[in-house]
């Protein structure tokens, strides 16, 4: 995973890093320069006020006098050099070209993740150095602890967070859509949410009782302990940025391939929106419609059929001549809560096997419902018996849904009153539809009633098998 991520970036360094030698590298070279002094600067600045404290202690006006004028000569400088730094990543910011919004955060991040990398480890490596000598190795050593110590947990329950999201954002365009599951999901999210956030407070007060008992021995190891924390503080921060930065540039790349692909388009036009749409109850009815992809590839040009309600469509046709397209055009001319789809792929949720069968209800909805914890025969009547009363549509896809084939036919002869759309090429289930609408990948297609088809497999038909 990290390998794929590593070889994305560097594929785009070689965009923002035309060359070895030109103006971004040169930028490059000189935030590097006032990364270093900035550093020196620091530690000098941590040398001076020590001794400012030491004069004041020891009532040495002399000493006192020197080191203040020490810090008002060397502030000017320290000043330019901060600005500079900021100067010089705002500058390198801008050679980057900016092209949609992605881009510009992808640019924000690497800039800021390199500054935000390569300083503290600079910090880290001379204030242990500087520490060995005066606390010896236990101070570093904590804070390193401290350092990987935080990171698994940030990891571990940022981790469940941000798993619960990627797995709504993955099944958002199809399973949870037709359950109509929003509603749920968002349920899951915020109890993952919620968890987090006790985590936190329980972390966090643990770490103001903890900085409180041992407030004394970050003093007595000096200022450049807790720079050193705060430096590996910042290394932690790095590590989301990180993520940030993986996604941005997921998103990047396939902007690429996206420009690569319009580049070698040859899809025809797309069809605009015409026609009218008319809501009726128990009757679907199509009348010279035309069926198309989103990138303009024209499937069927028109397509003209009617169906009364209460009767079952057999449709046989080949991957890709729009099926689909079929039922997201159904989806638009049908009451959307008459409506429930079998998805092609499982979809499980968190909980129990009650939830997963009344999906996307919850317990207290089924009760509203007045239906009951009662045992069925198999699981798919469960399901189908539970949206009897609020579906009058079912759409499925038995070749690849997630339905086995010893429930097939019982899933089809199922007489709960509704209209059952079946994309099916298993002879055992034709017998129990009314109509067949077979399509044949170029366009052209057949709505007869089943008595008129009536045949066993040809060669066409097999073809299109699942």
């Amino acid at each position: 995973m990290y390998i794929h991520i590593f070889r994305r970036i560097c594929h785009i360094f070689k965009i923002l890093l035309p060359q070895t030698f030109c103006k971004e590298s040169g930028y490059l070279l000189l935030i590097d320069v006032m990364l270093m002094a900035r550093t020196y600067c620091d530690v000098w600045m941590i040398h001076n006020e020590t001794m400012i404290e030491s004069a004041i202690t020891g009532s040495s006006t002399t000493a006192f006098k020197r080191y203040l004028v020490n810090f008002i000569t060397v502030m000017p400088f320290i000043s330019l050099v901060n600005n500079l730094l900021k100067l010089r990543l705002n500058e390198l910011k801008l050679c980057f070209r900016l092209i949609t919004q992605d881009v510009e955060k992808f640019c924000n991040s690497v800039v800021d993740l390199y500054s935000n990398v390569s300083k503290p480890l600079l910090d880290i490596l001379i204030y242990i150095c500087k520490l060995n000598t005066a606390i010896r190795s236990l101070g570093p050593a904590s804070l390193l602890s401290y350092l990987v110590f935080s990171g698994l947990l940030l990891t571990r329950y940022e981790g469940q967070y941000r798993y619960v999201n990627s797995r709504l954002i993955i099944n958002i365009h199809e399973e949870i859509v037709f359950y109509n599951g929003n509603r749920r999901e968002k349920q899951t999210i915020n109890g993952t949410f919620q968890k987090l956030v006790r985590k936190i407070k329980i972390v966090s007060i643990s770490k103001f009782f903890y900085v409180c008992f041992t407030l004394q021995d970050y003093y007595q190891s000096g200022c450049m302990l807790i720079s050193l924390a705060q430096a590996l503080g910042r290394i932690v921060l790095a590590g989301r940025e990180m993520t940030r930065l993986s996604g941005f540039t997921a998103r990047i790349t396939e902007f690429q391939e996206v420009l690569k692909e319009l580049n070698s388009d040859d899809s025809l036009e797309k069809i605009p929106g015409r026609g009218q749409i008319i809501i009726a109850d128990n009757i679907i009815k199509f009348e010279h419609i035309p069926l198309a992809t989103p990138s303009g590839d024209i499937l069927i040009r028109d397509l003209s059929f009617e169906v009364s309600s209460g009767t079952n469509v057999l449709v046989c046709v080949p991957n890709g001549c729009g099926k689909s397209s079929l039922f997201r055009v159904l989806g638009e001319l049908w009451p959307l809560w008459k409506l429930f789809y079998v998805p092609q792929r499982p979809y499980m949720t968190l909980r129990s096997l009650r939830d997963q069968v009344i999906y996307p209800d919850t317990h207290e909805d089924q009760k509203k419902k007045g239906m009951s914890d009662r045992v069925f025969h198999n699981e798919m009547d469960i399901k189908i018996c539970y949206y009897e009363y609020q579906s009058s549509l079912l759409f499925w896809m038995s070749y690849s849904s997630a339905v086995s084939v010893d429930l097939e036919s019982s899933v089809s002869s199922f007489q709960v009153g509704i209209t059952l759309f079946t994309v099916s090429h298993r002879k055992s289930l034709w017998k129990h539809h009314e109509y067949y609408l077979q399509m044949d990948g170029r366009g052209n297609y057949e709505f007869k009633p089943y008595s008129l088809w009536f045949k066993p497999i040809t060669k066409e038909t097999v073809e299109y098998g699942s």
